[in-house]
């Protein structure tokens, strides 16, 4: 198919084009500075503005294609204002998916964000009603950010329900991204090293240990995308690695950030992440590969487990 990427440039967007172009896709990369983001994987790449409607209605007609995947956003909370960020975001996801059924696209994949989950609240109140959570769980976003994501989501399954079958639609949130680049030493999104991230659990606990690495992101679109015809429409699905971001079982680690969810995290065990991927494997038979143990260089060093996760099937990130 001829696929069109928006935030083609970002963390994810850059493994997206790639698994995309690897199972054969013709992939048109959109971003506000596109470049080349895949080492050429694109057939073409368009800097364009998709909170403009406008150029939205543009792109989709100059190239036609028969699926989108819309990555781009504001990609983290509190990084620009509060206004900005929930302006952009809703509107992008608007944008996107009105120029794509009005234009004759027949499969649109939209990125949410695990934050609609409303973790980290500043009062301390969050506490969920299970763990690990799944997509059942209840949303309680409180920032911006996770607001205008949780609007993308239903910006999302509104169109679906107006569409019915004749467009195919569905939503990813996917976890903290790591592109390859950023197990090599790159700051991750929050500036931090991967290592620091590990090495100091009240980091990487603000998001409940959660990562994905990016090119895992990637399969997952590309399994979506090809899935979509098959799955109930307006599906929203979860995907992270099938470990925690974490050298100590979440069981304990989880109740020193968060004491609110002491009773939920004793099931936690082991290598057991805060978010479940057992839908899409379920429904698209997707799992993640990649592990930090495997990915990250310096994992021998500390003595500790380095292999990949008991539970986890290990063979050898993006804007969102």
């Amino acid at each position: 198919m001829r696929v069109l990427v928006t935030g083609s440039a970002g963390r994810m967007g850059r493994s997206v084009v790639t698994a995309l172009a690897s199972s054969g896709h013709e992939v048109i990369g959109i971003d506000l500075s596109p470049g080349d983001p895949a080492d050429g994987a694109c057939a073409s790449v368009l800097a364009a503005d998709v909170t403009d409607l406008g150029e939205s209605f543009e792109v989709m007609s100059r190239y036609r294609p028969e699926a989108v995947v819309h990555l781009a956003a504001v990609a983290t909370p509190f990084g620009r204002t509060d206004g900005l960020t929930y302006r952009v975001n809703t509107q992008a996801a608007f944008n996107v998916c009105e120029a794509a059924v009005r234009t004759g696209v027949r499969r649109v994949i939209v990125a949410s964000s695990p934050t609609v989950i409303g973790y980290g609240a500043p009062d301390g109140s969050w506490r969920p009603s299970c763990l690990p959570l799944d997509e059942d769980h209840p949303v309680r976003p409180w920032n911006a950010y996770s607001l205008s994501k949780l609007a993308a989501e239903q910006t999302m399954r509104t169109f679906a329900a107006a569409a019915g079958d004749s467009v195919r639609f569905a939503a990813v949130r996917p976890c903290f991204v790591i592109p390859p680049e950023e197990w090599q030493g790159a700051p991750t999104q929050t500036g931090h090293s991967v290592t620091e991230r590990l090495d100091d659990p009240a980091i990487a606990g603000a998001s409940l240990f959660n990562y994905l690495d990016a090119r895992d992101g990637g399969e997952m679109v590309d399994t979506l995308l090809a899935a979509l015809p098959e799955i109930p429409n307006g599906e929203v699905f979860f995907a992270g690695a099938a470990d925690a971001f974490a050298r100590e079982p979440l069981s304990v680690l989880l109740p020193r950030i968060h004491p609110a969810t002491e009773q939920a995290a004793a099931a936690l065990t082991g290598t057991t992440p805060a978010f479940s991927s057992a839908k899409a494997e379920r429904l698209l038979g997707w799992r993640a590969k990649r592990s930090w143990r495997t990915e990250l260089p310096d994992a021998g060093a500390t003595g500790r487990r380095t292999g990949p996760p008991a539970h986890a099937s290990v063979p050898d990130p993006s804007r969102t």
